[in-house]
């Protein structure tokens, strides 16, 4: 079962007022939207995005138990702004956007996102990915060498990038890698595995983000966040790892003559959050209000 992040700082710090409309741009399966909806009484507007169409599914029955109307579309979060035109909506109260990927996600499988089950390495969003779509297949058996070297450098945060793209390369020379079973032994086999993380955590990483395009997406959701909240209206951005955050920290340090931030430091899960759902650990939550 998945379990919402820091869900009670995110009703605590993204309240929505009676009447008020919360766009959610990962509404996923719902909990946070649920959560802050229950707060308001139900008496509010949901608009939630999501490019998973079962978790789309999941989310409208999650929310089923409380009376707000609720609006869906499957799609990116970066594209909110056609998905507001589309439903008249000028403004809104809060903005969340949770950047983690869903357990149910990693647990229906055939996506590519675990390197412990063998999967078609795809590691999109989407159930099924659309004709000509990026996809992590596509990323190993056909981007050079260089290529991999950045993005494993630069997305996933490794510092044996250029071993393991040495590695994807020579393997690939004698047979495609179509599975994230082939592709975790291939790194494994690259570097040794030190303490618990798996070697290909991080290799992982960035390919989902290269796939998905996470960090452009956020960058230019950012951007224009500003012309969609209502005065005192907040954006809330829950993040897990280093590469999202900065570029939250940066949109808050760059624009304080709009926004204020709530806090200084990011809201980070407790011991008893952390015990309870170990994917907590490493989430970070930033809020900013609109002036």
């Amino acid at each position: 079962m998945h379990i919402p992040v820091l869900l009670k700082e995110v009703v605590e710090y993204l309240p929505i007022p009676h009447g008020g409309v919360l766009l959610d741009g990962t509404i996923g399966e719902g909990g946070h939207s649920l959560a802050i909806a229950k707060a308001t009484g139900g008496q509010m507007t949901i608009l939630g995005i999501d490019r998973d169409k079962d978790a789309l599914l999941r989310s409208q029955n999650v929310l089923s138990v409380v009376p707000c109307k609720t609006i869906y579309k499957e799609g990116n979060y970066r594209d909110y702004k056609k998905f507001m035109e589309e439903e008249g909506i000028a403004q809104v109260d809060g903005f969340l956007l949770d950047l983690g990927y869903s357990s149910n996600q990693i647990d229906a499988g055939a996506r590519g996102f675990s390197f412990q089950t063998d999967e078609p390495l795809l590691m999109t969003y989407e159930v099924i990915p659309k004709d000509g779509e990026m996809t992590a297949e596509y990323i190993v058996n056909h981007w050079d060498r260089e290529n991999l070297v950045t993005i494993i450098r630069n997305y996933g945060e490794e510092k044996h990038a250029k071993r393991i793209a040495d590695a994807i390369v020579d393997a690939r020379g004698k047979n495609q890698i179509r599975t994230s079973r082939q592709l975790s032994e291939i790194i494994e086999r690259a570097i040794r595995r030190r303490g618990k993380v798996h070697p290909a955590t991080k290799t992982f990483q960035a390919l989902r983000i290269a796939v998905n395009d996470e960090l452009g997406s956020l960058r230019r959701t950012l951007e224009d966040v500003n012309e969609i909240l209502r005065p005192k209206g907040r954006i809330a951005v829950i993040s897990f790892h280093s590469l999202e955050d900065r570029i939250v920290k940066e949109f808050g340090r760059d624009n304080l003559d709009k926004f204020r931030p709530i806090f200084k430091k990011p809201v980070v899960a407790g011991d008893e959050e952390v015990t309870a759902n170990p994917r907590s650990r490493s989430a970070k939550l930033r809020v900013y209000e609109k002036i």
